[in-house]
Parts: C-alpha cells; sequence; structure tokens
C-alpha cells in the first residue's frame, strides 16, 4: 500500500511541516512508510498563467505522486479561516478527474488558536468531495499547536499523539479496505 503525506503549506519551517515528520514516524511504525509531499518544494514555474495550459515538467513528480498513491493524508494549517490558497492552486494544478476520484483522504487541521485548522478542513472536505475522493471521516485538530511543540518541533501533547496514531491506523486500514 502507497501512502502519501502532503504539507499543505509552502511557509518556510512551518508547524505543518512538523507534524506531517511526526506522522510520518507514526506511519512507519505501523508498517506503512509513507512518500512526503511538501508543497515548499514546489518549483517556481507552477505558479506562472501558462501553468494552466501545459503544466511545467518539474510538477510533474508532484501529480505522479498523488495518481501513485492509494490514499493521500493531507495535513493543512488554517490561514486566516481556511487553507492556503497554495494548497488550492495545488489540487486545481493536479489531473481531473484522476488525481482524487475514489482515492481514500485524511485530513489533519493545524492552528495556532483554538480550533485546530477545524475551518480550513471542512472547506477542503467540500472540494474533495467534489473531486469524489472517499473522505476518511476520523479528522485530528491540533488546536495551539505552538503550545503543543517542542523547540525540536516534536509534537508533546501526549493526547494530540493518540488521536494521530489512532487515525493512521484508522487510515491505513480505510485504505487498505477500499483497494
Amino acid at each position: 500500500m502507497k501512502l502519501t503525506l502532503l504539507s499543505g503549506t509552502n511557509r518556510p519551517g512551518s508547524n505543518t511541516r512538523k507534524v506531517v515528520a511526526h506522522l510520518a514516524e507514526v506511519y512507519a511504525a505501523l508498517g506503512h512508510p509513507t512518500d512526503v509531499l511538501d508543497l515548499a518544494d514546489l518549483p517556481a514555474e507552477i505558479f506562472h498563467p501558462s501553468s494552466y495550459a501545459a503544466k511545467p515538467a518539474a510538477f510533474a513528480h508532484f501529480n505522479d505522486a498523488i495518481l501513485a498513491s492509494d490514499g493521500v493524508h493531507l495535513v493543512t494549517p488554517e490561514y486566516n479561516g481556511g487553507p492556503p490558497g497554495v494548497l488550492k492552486y495545488f489540487i486545481d494544478m493536479l489531473e481531473f478527474p484522476e488525481a482524487f476520484e475514489h482515492r481514500p483522504v485524511a485530513f489533519t487541521g493545524v492552528a495556532a488558536g483554538m480550533w485546530g485548522g477545524l475551518r480550513p478542513v471542512e472547506q477542503l472536505a467540500a472540494i474533495f468531495s467534489y473531486r469524489n475522493a472517499h473522505l476518511f471521516p476520523a479528522r485530528v485538530f491540533l488546536p495551539g499547536i505552538h503550545g503543543q511543540l517542542s523547540p525540536e518541533g516534536r509534537l508533546t501533547n501526549a493526547d494530540s499523539v493518540k488521536r494521530l496514531h489512532a487515525q493512521a491506523a484508522g487510515f491505513a486500514a480505510f485504505v487498505a479496505k477500499l483497494r
């Protein structure tokens, strides 16, 4: 089974990427190594308006990784009450409808505020539902993320760690059943 973790921001040093790194370790411990796609690695030429008509060759790695994945676990921060614009743009650049048609997707929200990324996850769920993805119902929200990370970027909140473990185990089983 091939699982992909998607870091839903291109912000340097993001807390989202730290949560993705933690999730990669969780999946590996469960016997499901993952590929990580980090939007910080998107090629600059993807942002040229001509990319709508013809995707740059450097974007093929991202598109191919999604198409080859049996399931995508998306970690998104909350920026101004929604997902980062770069994440929506990334979704728009992927092949339609193949990228998410009948593909299992899980969501984890990250935020400085008390709702833990609830708003962007709900907005993304609507987008992925439109794309005919299979939405994993167990979502994890990580509120007050700054207080949940050690100086080294490790999650320290035992409840959050437990919920991420349960989500990863459940999502792996969900993907396996849908394969």
